[in-house]
């Protein structure tokens, strides 16, 4: 039970990130101009994000994110086989809310939407596919450390809404240019569901390592607070 808890909190948070995200896509994939879909695409998954983080941040952390959790890992703060557990749970529960959305909508807009899959834009190569995930992810995970681990954010207690709102700019800067996913289970889901696999594998790589290098730069360099046990999950509490 020890484990059960926070990783069924993973799945049930990476549940509510994914699903308002994807239907959001699907909903307003015909008919509505495209500056107006990108800010209903974006508030759904900072609104998701948020509510996943106050309602599951004390049970499990509410990583919700595999490069979230990569993050953690190589701060050691938590143990690889809890980091393996988590991520299979967040896969799972990004895979679930993709069958959901596909089986609510018409299947002409999961086609033509690819089921909200995040994928770039035509002209971008995979230099900027890279490069953008990469910088979205650093930006993403260092609110994470700054809201939710420092202790210093953590006083402000805004750790929830503070993570949610970057998720949402990260989706206004770079949803244009590759999906702003920041997130391989939020790729993964609708991957498996339309097995689709184009481009996937940037999808892990970027993000990880932007969350690998953005952890570390704040653990060592911005952090002050002492560090946590990393045999509990409530050692990552938010």
């Amino acid at each position: 039970m020890k484990t059960f808890r926070p990783c069924l909190a993973e799945f049930v948070g990476t549940f509510y990130l994914c699903f308002p995200g994807i239907a959001a896509i699907l909903a307003t994939a015909k008919g509505v101009e495209p500056g107006a879909a990108l800010v209903v695409i974006a508030l759904a998954h900072g609104l998701g994000l948020s509510l996943a983080i106050s309602n599951f941040g004390g049970i499990s952390g509410a990583h919700v994110n595999p490069a979230v959790t990569c993050g953690f890992l190589v701060t050691r703060r938590i143990t690889p086989p809890l980091a393996v557990a988590y991520i299979i749970s967040q896969l799972l529960g990004a895979t679930t809310a993709a069958g959901f959305c596909r089986f609510i909508f018409p299947g002409d807009v999961v086609a033509a939407a690819k089921l909200g899959l995040p994928l770039p834009a035509p002209w971008a190569s995979t230099g900027v596919v890279l490069v953008t995930e990469f910088l979205l992810t650093y930006l993403l995970m260092t609110s994470v450390f700054g809201t939710a681990v420092d202790e210093r954010g953590r006083n402000v207690k805004i750790g929830g809404f503070g993570i949610g709102l970057t998720v949402a700019f990260d989706i206004f800067a770079g949803g244009g240019v590759t999906g702003a996913s920041m997130n391989p289970a939020r790729s993964f889901g609708p991957a498996l569901e339309l097995m689709y696999w184009q481009w996937h594998w940037a999808y892990w790589v970027a993000p990880i390592a932007g969350a690998c290098v953005a952890a570390l730069v704040y653990e060592h360099l911005l952090l002050e607070s002492v560090r946590p046990k990393v045999d509990e999950p409530r050692a990552m509490k938010r």
